[in-house]
């Protein structure tokens, strides 16, 4: 079963987080690192939009989140989230966040974005040209480099695909070279 029939017959074919059955989508929630039915919601055009153009937020639509911040699914409490945060100027909105509970995986997860935090608070991720790294990018590796702990050596020009950025340190991202997945540092990585 495709994934956009799965998550209409999970979410009886409205979007999860207004209730909206017009222009629904599939919404793979960042970072993509995994791809699938625990890891995507069901959204409208217009929640989906919003969420992906921070610019066109309109605070008065997301009061919906009172109720689909209870959904039993993480990708929804996840968006729940990261909208509440990028509103928490609006009072409704601390308030709401002020009463969800998540669990620590699934928070770390709403937080992978930095979602909510101040631009002085968020660490930014740069590859060796400068360029910033974000969840789910491709780098190619520019040196040759021993991974630590085994004999694999990871060849320059080597692809590591859906990179993760590590929260407390911009010098680190983790990624699968071949099926081990490693910590690289961003100094020795290129944007691709």
């Amino acid at each position: 079963m495709a994934l956009l029939e799965e998550l209409k017959e999970r979410s009886g074919s409205q979007c999860e987080l207004c209730a909206s059955t017009e222009d629904l989508q599939v919404y793979e929630v960042p970072p993509k690192t995994v791809v699938g039915l625990d890891r995507s919601l069901l959204g409208c055009g217009t929640c989906v939009g919003q969420i992906e153009n921070p610019d066109t937020t309109d605070a008065n639509h997301w009061r919906c989140l009172n109720d689909s911040m209870w959904s039993e699914h993480d990708a929804v409490k996840v968006v729940a989230w990261r909208m509440l945060s990028r509103l928490k100027s609006e009072g409704w909105s601390q308030d709401l966040l002020d009463m969800m509970y998540l669990e620590d995986d699934t928070l770390k997860w709403a937080k992978e974005t930095g979602e909510g935090e101040e631009e002085s608070e968020k660490i930014i991720h740069r590859d060796v040209n400068g360029v910033v790294l974000q969840n789910g990018d491709s780098v190619v590796l520019v040196k040759d480099l021993k991974v630590k702990g085994s004999s694999l050596v990871a060849k320059q020009g080597t692809a590591v695909r859906r990179i993760s950025l590590d929260r407390e340190n911009a010098e680190f991202i983790e990624g699968k070279v071949g099926p081990t997945q490693i910590v690289i540092i961003t100094k020795y990585v290129k944007k691709i």
